[in-house]
């Protein structure tokens, strides 16, 4: 006998919308039949079908799930977390992609993950950059309750007030979960580290300091001071000609949350960090999932020097940044 759900039994009467969605979305995920077979079965065209399948997955009726897999980099993950008890999700990318191609594989994986985590009753703090605006360009509608998105790090910096550039980010991020908005009106960096101390007793920026340290989940990449694809906290102002020479003096490798790492994870006696407005490892580690998404070869020694910190629970990056790092620590 035919399941009642069975789509050639509820194509022969007129389906409801939700019918023919459940009916596309399950010969299409579960029994691996193509779109032009399945607009033959159900009466309707192909753009139709795409339409259905794409309803399915918005609608939450579909979730694609990632499970860590190395791909052609097959010793990463499990070397990640034997020496740093980190899960890892390999993106796999054609050799011959451009690192925009990369960048936006492992932005989407990214989105589609975070997406599957994140729910109602929820805070996810958000690090802005060039990748997780990647990121909040592919994110799909998840309707959420009472959760909250928090910025992480501030955005202003002595040339622009950087407000339009994490507010739309960050508003993104708000407007895929219906969730609220906390934003953190502070500079990247203050000029003088008593400012910044003075500034957190202010009781409105203590207020998101207390929802920033219940966060559930912190989202982030990792700042490369170079690159093919600068990250923008080196490359749109923030931080002066001087401030670098300092950094690299100081054998700085990159940033994570605006908060320098040298190469073995150290940090806590770099004078830049006490102007610094983003959550120190040691602040980051208290909360209990930590995303890291990563595209680029030259953002493998920074990534090293986050792993060896502690900061990352869930790396997800390209099969090219993959293989750099598996011969970085073998």
């Amino acid at each position: 006998a035919k399941s009642r759900m069975d789509p050639a039994r509820m194509c022969r009467r007129v389906m409801s919308k939700d019918e023919m969605i459940l009916a596309a979305a399950s010969m299409y995920y579960l029994q691996d039949i193509k779109m032009e077979t399945i607009a033959q079965r159900l009466h309707m065209s192909r753009s139709t079908v795409s339409r259905l399948l794409k309803e399915a997955r918005s609608s939450g009726l579909v979730s694609v799930t990632l499970r860590p897999t190395p791909s052609h980099a097959p010793e990463v993950a499990h070397l990640i977390a034997e020496q740093f008890g980190v899960e890892a999700y390999v993106v796999p990318v054609s050799d011959s992609a451009s690192m925009q191609k990369r960048l936006d594989q492992v932005a989407t994986a990214t989105a589609k993950m975070v997406t599957d985590w994140f729910d109602s009753d929820m805070i996810l703090g958000i690090a802005w950059g060039r990748t997780l605006g990647a990121v909040s360009q592919h994110l799909t509608k998840k309707p959420t309750r009472g959760s909250v998105i928090v910025q992480l790090n501030g955005g202003a910096n002595n040339r622009t007030s950087g407000v339009d550039y994490v507010d739309n980010l960050i508003s993104r991020f708000g407007e895929a979960f219906d969730a609220r908005v906390l934003s953190f009106p502070v500079p990247a960096f203050f000029d003088y580290a008593s400012t910044r101390h003075a500034m957190w007793r202010e009781r409105s920026i203590a207020r998101v300091l207390e929802v920033q340290r219940q966060a559930d989940i912190a989202l982030f990449s990792i700042g490369a001071v170079t690159g093919q694809v600068p990250s923008h906290v080196y490359s749109a102002g923030y931080l002066e000609p001087d401030d670098i020479r300092v950094l690299e003096s100081a054998g700085v490798v990159g940033d994570v949350c605006t908060v320098f790492l040298r190469a073995d994870g150290t940090y806590e006696d770099l004078a830049l960090n006490e102007r610094a407005t983003g959550p120190t490892p040691a602040e980051l580690t208290r909360i209990p999932r930590r995303v890291c998404a990563v595209a680029g070869e030259n953002k493998v020694i920074p990534l090293l020097a986050a792993l060896r910190a502690g900061i990352i629970t869930q790396l997800i990056l390209d099969e090219q940044t993959a293989r750099e790092l598996r011969r970085r620590i073998t």
